[in-house]
C-alpha cells in the first residue's frame, strides 16, 4: 500500500531558491524563515581564475623558497615583500578544519602577469575576482559532493581560486562560523537548499545561521582545538611547508627501536583522532540544540 504526502507550494518558498524539498519539516522551514542567512553577514566569494594554471601555479616545493611570500596580511604587504609566489587555496581533496595547503600562485607585483594575460585577439583570459579579500583570514572549502563538505580555517596570507571558494566573516566569529560549517547541521541544510546535490557557491550563503553569544566561547574553544589537531596532523608530513621533523621523533618518548617509535606515534595520532571526533560530536549536539532540532537529528 503506497503512502501519499501532500505539501503546499507555499511551503517551498520558505527555503532560499524555493527548491522542492518536500521532506523539510515545518520546524526546518521555520528556521529558514526566522534566522539570517550566512550571506547577510559574510557573503561567500569566488576567487582568482588565472587563465593558465600550468603557467601560474606551482606546488610549494617546486620553487625557490626565498621567493615565497608567507603570511602576508594584505595586497600591499605582498607587493612590498617583493616576493613572486604566494599561498593559494585550490580546494583539493576532502579535508576538514585545516590543511590542503600545497599550491602557490605567481602574484608578483600585485599579479601583474596574470592581470595582463590576453589571448591572440587581445581578450583578457584571466579573472581576478574579489581581490579585496586576498590574503585575509577566512574559511575555505573544496567543491561539495553528495556525501561530504570539507570546510577549513585559513590563516592570513592566501589567495583563493574558484575551486577553493571562501567566506570571510567578522574575525570575532570566524571560529564559530567554521564550527557551524563543519557541523552535520550545515550539510543537512545544504541538502534542503539544493536537493540535486550539485552545490554552488551561492548555496553556502543561503545557510541559516544563529549567533548565540552564550555558547560562543565553548564553540570557539572546540573549533580552535580541532583546527590545531588538524594543523598538527597536516604539519606532521613533508607535504606541509611547516614540516619540521618526522613525527616518529616528535613522539618518541623513551622509545629505542623503530617499532616503538611507530607505536608511540600511532598512539598519539589515535588519541588526537578520538579527541577530534569527540569535539565534533559535541559541536553537532550544541548546534542541533540551538536550532531546536533534537527530535529530527
Amino acid at each position: 500500500e503506497s503512502e501519499t504526502f501532500v505539501q503546499t507550494q507555499k511551503g517551498f518558498k520558505e527555503i532560499p531558491g524555493a527548491p522542492i524539498a518536500y521532506w523539510a519539516s515545518p520546524k526546518v522551514r521555520e528556521i529558514f524563515k526566522k534566522y539570517p542567512l550566512l550571506e547577510e553577514i559574510a557573503e561567500p566569494r569566488v576567487g582568482l581564475q588565472t587563465g593558465d594554471n600550468n603557467r601560474f601555479l606551482r606546488l610549494w616545493h617546486e620553487v625557490a623558497y626565498l621567493k615565497i611570500g608567507f603570511g602576508c596580511k594584505s595586497s600591499l604587504e605582498a607587493q612590498e615583500s617583493k616576493k613572486k609566489w604566494f599561498p593559494y587555496n585550490k580546494g583539493g581533496d576532502f579535508r576538514k578544519w585545516y590543511g590542503n595547503q600545497e599550491y602557490l600562485v605567481n602574484w608578483e607585483n600585485d599579479g601583474f602577469e596574470i592581470r595582463n594575460l590576453v589571448d591572440q585577439s587581445g581578450k583578457l583570459r584571466s579573472r581576478p575576482q574579489n581581490t579585496g579579500y586576498y590574503f585575509k583570514e577566512g574559511i575555505t572549502w573544496s567543491f561539495i559532493s553528495s556525501s561530504n563538505f570539507g570546510v577549513r580555517y585559513t590563516p592570513n596570507g592566501f589567495i583563493f581560486d574558484v575551486g577553493g571558494s571562501s567566506v570571510f566573516p567578522n574575525n570575532d566569529w570566524i571560529y564559530y562560523v567554521t564550527a557551524y560549517l563543519c557541523s552535520k547541521l550545515s550539510f543537512k541544510f545544504l541538502q534542503y537548499i539544493n536537493p540535486t546535490l550539485n552545490f554552488q557557491v551561492g548555496n553556502i550563503g543561503d545557510l541559516p545561521i544563529i549567533f548565540h553569544e552564550k555558547e560562543k566561547s565553548e564553540i570557539d574553544r572546540l573549533a580552535i582545538q580541532n583546527i590545531n589537531i588538524s594543523k598538527n596532523d597536516w604539519d606532521s608530513f613533508e607535504i606541509s611547508w611547516n614540516f619540521k621533523q618526522h613525527p616518529f621523533l616528535n613522539y618518541r618518548g623513551e622509545a629505542k627501536t623503530l617499532e616503538e617509535y611507530y607505536a608511540n606515534w600511532a598512539d598519539h595520532a589515535e588519541r588526537q583522532f578520538r579527541q577530534l571526533q569527540k569535539n565534533e560530536e559535541e559541536l553537532n549536539r550544541i548546534f542541533i540544540e540551538l536550532y531546536g532540532l533534537q527530535d529530527e537529528l
